[in-house]
């Protein structure tokens, strides 16, 4: 790590910048004042990160943003106990000591990754962070000669390994299981909306709206590399089209479907891998080897878009492999009729 100190020469009227590097300290040489100087910041972190996690979930789950709301106020009280024994042992000036100050610490992801956590990974980072700290407490108890010292971090190492039944207590508080239910359902419903549909759209547009160019190509001039290019072209500029079309269409503040960016990358991305998907088989020289394989992964790209529609947009699955296989295989066959022209 490195720091920078402004010095003031007065006699040269001058600002000289002074600097230094610094090793992080291994938690082993660690004094016990500053061991609890650091459980004090991380329960500031802690209870920092919960109340992001309460205000990213709010609007959709007030019952889970009730929840987090509840861990941080235990995180609150488990600083102000160990506030309160610092000031008992060490006075008033606690030392300035983060988690990243110490070599092998657990870290916390940057609250900004928030935005991008669903419901069930936040539950999931959340429980893991009780884990961390269960163990921080016992190792730091461990090493602890004062017994009242002792006896509370053990106390918290007690009471981060007992955050599950806490949660449970605050579930059964703000978390019935019909409203667990409904934001599950909510949470599921919102990642179809903002990833699912528009990346199967682009999936769906990718994959067979380029057939019938990519073939026609293929037959017309039987090169292999002047097909790749043609299907590169009709690829990248389909998805960069569908991609910007997404964004632009819809800002998800009435519809709820999300951010257009998010929907944007969703389909141009999804776009332009069903489009590559057989025009990659062309860069194999020999034009047929070559065709053979692109038939082939049309057939399992076909499939596979009427697996998405059958397992998350609830569409029978003998309908959407109707709509999908012979759509495609329809335009398939109408840029082979018109490249064999």
């Amino acid at each position: 790590m490195v720091y920078a100190f402004i010095l003031w020469n007065d006699s040269k009227n001058q600002v000289a910048p002074v600097r230094f590097t610094t090793q992080r300290k291994r938690f082993s040489d660690l004094s016990e004042q500053e061991v609890l100087a650091l459980a004090i910041s991380s329960e500031e972190d802690d209870a920092r990160i919960y109340r992001g996690y309460a205000e990213r979930l709010r609007k959709d789950y007030p019952a889970s943003a009730a929840i987090f709301e509840g861990m941080a106020l235990e995180e609150d009280d488990h600083r102000k106990r160990l506030i309160d024994l610092h000031r008992d042992r060490f006075g008033e000036t606690i030392p300035l000591i983060r988690r990243e100050h110490v070599s092998g610490y657990y870290a916390r992801k940057p609250v900004w990754l928030v935005e991008n956590l669903s419901l069930a990974r936040i539950r999931s980072e959340a429980e893991a962070m009780e884990r961390d700290a269960e163990r921080f407490y016992t190792a730091a108890a461990a090493r602890s000669s004062h017994a009242a010292t002792r006896k509370l971090l053990g106390d918290l190492a007690a009471a981060e390994a007992g955050h599950e039944a806490k949660a449970e207590t605050l579930e059964a508080a703000h978390l019935d299981p019909d409203t667990r239910t409904q934001e599950d359902d909510k949470e599921r419903r919102q990642f179809i909306l903002t990833y699912v549909q528009p990346g199967l759209a682009g999936l769906m547009d990718g994959s067979v709206s380029t057939l019938a160019p990519i073939f026609a190509v293929a037959f017309a001039t039987q090169d292999t590399w002047t097909t790749f290019l043609v299907g590169l072209a009709a690829s990248v500029g389909a998805g960069i089209s569908m991609g910007f079309t997404e964004a632009a269409s819809d800002d998800g503040e009435l519809s709820g479907r999300g951010s257009p960016i998010k929907r944007g990358f969703a389909s141009g991305i999804m776009t332009t891998v069903g489009g590559l998907g057989h025009a990659l088989p062309y860069l194999i020289p020999d034009f047929w080897t070559a065709t053979i394989t692109a038939i082939l992964v049309v057939f399992v790209e076909l499939w596979a878009i009427a697996w998405i529609q059958n397992k998350y947009m609830d569409t029978p699955f003998w309908r959407a492999t109707l709509q999908v296989v012979v759509g495609g295989a329809l335009v398939f066959a109408a840029g082979v009729l018109i490249g064999s022209g």
